[in-house]
């Protein structure tokens, strides 16, 4: 009787941690792997507002640089681990895409974007977030110990004086860099666009794996000019560093961050969640705490050392599609002619 009693006792205290298990199962977060290249520090606000909006949802982030991110996603293509990208260079978006890789979804309140910030097909494969773009981070007190002029356009950064004075980001790894790239060789042209490149590079001393490395490097003193992001140097200079931050005359390239769902995630409903919050307004008034460009058009925000009129100096034909198709042949004449300047990888 006493075996009996102690079996049945057994069975039933089974039976409640299954139960219990199942309901902690059942009330468990949903854990979506989100792959970005949002800078480090727009992480926790972004993930905190999402998920106090969607409590049954938990972002993972997996986080690089753009081209690093676009890399290990293509690598992934057969098996894919990420669930949505969230904050990644349109232009990367386009060649996922292309490969099949994304799950075409239209967001909720997507209508009321910029149309340059959305996908044209329908459904979208991508929807846009903000804007960033190329600007020149001048450290006035290093410049002025060095009798270095302040440029004022892509064309001064030639000048004999600026010799190992200039970092700038790899475009390989960098989308800040490929922005800057394929912004000059769509406004200059091929021939002088690689002209260009060819006399600014022997007055740069140093290619970053990192697109906000050279404005944080120019705003330390290590060098007196950064070619980096505009909200870098926004930051820079409003923590007290000695810069100014210049849009160049010419007009600068630029890029959009982007959302998209990848094509084979076990958890489409969260990724569509993620992505109706991602277009929504008050996601775009997160992205504007950054960006002053955004894909929503009545989100603005006036954010100190921000360049004054940053969305006009973004130049005007800027083919997303041609720098995606031509990514890769654009990136691979690059390297022969500038990656022995490159940082060591780390």
């Amino acid at each position: 009787m006493m075996i009996r009693r102690t079996t049945l006792l057994g069975t039933c205290a089974l039976a409640l941690l299954a139960a219990v298990a199942s309901a902690a199962e059942a009330g468990a977060a949903t854990r979506l792997s989100v792959y970005t290249a949002l800078e480090n520090e727009q992480l926790a606000p972004y993930k905190k507002a999402f998920e106090a909006d969607n409590p049954g949802i938990e972002i993972e982030w997996v986080r690089d640089s753009t081209g690093v991110v676009t890399a290990k996603l293509l690598a992934e293509k057969d098996n894919p681990k990420a669930d949505v990208v969230w904050g990644l260079a349109a232009s990367s978006l386009m060649i996922l895409d292309a490969q099949g890789m994304l799950m075409p979804y239209q967001p909720k309140g997507a209508e009321a974007l910029k149309p340059s910030f959305r996908d044209a097909k329908t459904p979208p494969a991508w929807v846009g977030m903000d804007a960033w773009m190329a600007a020149i981070c001048f450290n006035t007190v290093e410049a002025e110990k060095k009798k270095l002029p302040k440029p004022t356009s892509w064309a001064d950064l030639l000048k004999p004086e600026y010799k190992g004075q200039i970092v700038m980001p790899n475009p390989a790894s960098s989308g800040t860099g490929f922005l800057a790239v394929s912004g000059w060789l769509q406004t200059m042209g091929a021939d002088k666009g690689w002209s260009y490149m060819d006399k600014l590079n022997d007055n740069v001393a140093l290619y970053t794996h990192s697109g906000s490395k050279p404005c944080k490097m120019a705003a330390a003193g290590e060098y007196p000019i950064g070619i980096s992001i505009e909200y870098t140097g926004a930051q820079q200079k409003t923590k007290g560093a000695p810069i100014d931050v210049i849009l160049a005359s010419e007009g600068v390239g630029w890029e959009m961050e982007a959302t998209a769902i990848v094509k084979g995630t076990q958890k489409a409903e969260a990724a569509k969640a993620l992505a109706d919050w991602a277009a929504s307004r008050k996601a775009n008034e997160e992205y504007v705490n950054f960006y002053q460009v955004t894909a929503h058009p009545g989100v603005t925000k006036e954010t100190p050392n921000y360049p004054k009129n940053a969305e006009a100096a973004m130049i005007k034909t800027n083919d997303f599609a041609w720098a995606a198709a031509n990514r890769d042949r654009i990136l691979a004449d690059w390297e022969k002619r500038y990656g022995a300047k490159s940082e060591p990888k780390s």
